[in-house]
């Protein structure tokens, strides 16, 4: 069973950046997509972005793309969010979540970390 812990979350303002970290229990992280999904309140969870085992294919919703970088350090078992840019709008708890295949469907995730919360104020 995989844990992950998230970490890096905060209150920023708008414009500015924050880099967010998922810590893997397991040295097998590296078995595992890794994708980052986020929740703001009174709505539904949404995939932010995925990376692939190996070869290191990103995945990015369209709200994200070109100010948010997924990566990963599979010699760390850790995955990273580096996020730019930041708008009100992108404040939500963000949370860590690994599978076996890539998928932007949070029902295809098995492993969750506990969550993040990024707050950007205008």
């Amino acid at each position: 069973q995989v844990q992950l812990v998230e970490s890096g979350g905060g209150l920023v303002q708008a414009g500015g950046s924050l880099r967010l970290s998922c810590a893997a229990s397991e040295r097998t992280f590296s078995n595992y997509v890794g994708a980052w999904f986020r929740q703001a309140p009174g709505k539904e969870r949404e995939f932010v972005a995925a990376i692939s085992r190996s070869l290191g294919t990103t995945y990015y919703a369209d709200s994200v793309t070109g100010r948010f970088t997924i990566s990963r350090d599979n010699a760390k078992n850790t995955a990273y969010l580096q996020m730019n840019s930041l708008k009100p709008e992108d404040t939500a708890i963000y949370y860590c979540a690994a599978a076996r295949f890539i998928s932007r469907a949070s029902n295809d995730y098995d492993h969750w970390g506990q969550g993040t919360q990024v707050t950007v104020s205008s």
